[in-house]
């Protein structure tokens, strides 16, 4: 077993540090409902981070040039959803390597971000992030909307555990979920809150390779 990865929390004077900042991210698209998520994003001016599986990359690249042209940051779930804290260290290359390529001709980026699936990371995969100059994307506030398939719930586990400097894990590929965000952002936009990326959440200070959860503000 290796030594656990470090998780990082960092402190930024800009933009966060004067702003109750929040990152909304989405995991496992794009799919069929990333469409309408994407234009209930523009009809509030928010931007999200997008962690896609390569696969559905190469299904529907359209989406995913939408989300990069509406200034959405686009970044790296491994090409088939697998477990890479627990796959031997070439397929676990090979899963990241294929995601980036497939971002990489759908969109021109070329992802920053890796979220490991199920959050699974171990000394490993941080050194392979590192190769790859990958930081690692965990989260702070999860919904479970991936169990429940439940709006109300969703939107209310969101509101509960939110503070300034979380990251929110959703996903697009429910229907549910997507109902849900018009109200989590108009309920954190009355509270004040600041929608960014999870760069700018980081304020763009993320180093290869390691693990970031939260940004106290």
């Amino acid at each position: 077993m290796g030594h656990p990865v470090r998780e990082t929390v960092i402190k930024k004077k800009d933009p966060c540090a004067r702003a109750k900042c929040v990152a909304l991210t989405f995991d496992d698209g794009p799919m069929g409902s990333t469409g309408r998520l994407l234009g209930i994003l523009a009809g509030r001016r928010v931007r999200a981070t997008f962690f896609l599986v390569g696969q559905n990359v190469v299904k529907d690249p359209e989406t995913v040039r939408r989300e990069s042209a509406a200034g959405h940051e686009i970044a790296n779930h491994s090409y088939t959803h697998a477990d890479l804290g627990r796959l031997p260290e070439g397929k676990a290359v090979e899963e990241v390597t294929r995601t980036q390529d497939a971002i990489r001709l759908a969109s021109g980026v070329t992802p920053v971000l890796l979220r490991p699936p199920y959050g699974s990371t171990d000394k490993r995969l941080a050194s392979i992030a590192r190769r790859m100059g990958l930081a690692q994307i965990l989260w702070t506030v999860d919904p479970l909307d991936w169990s429940d398939r439940d709006t109300d719930a969703v939107e209310r586990r969101v509101m509960k555990s939110v503070r300034p400097g979380s990251v929110v894990l959703m996903h697009d590929i429910h229907a549910t979920t997507v109902a849900a965000v018009p109200r989590i952002i108009d309920r954190l936009a009355a509270r004040g809150y600041t929608f960014v990326t999870v760069t700018e959440l980081f304020g763009g200070d993320l180093e290869p390779g390691g693990k970031y959860v939260r940004r106290e503000p």
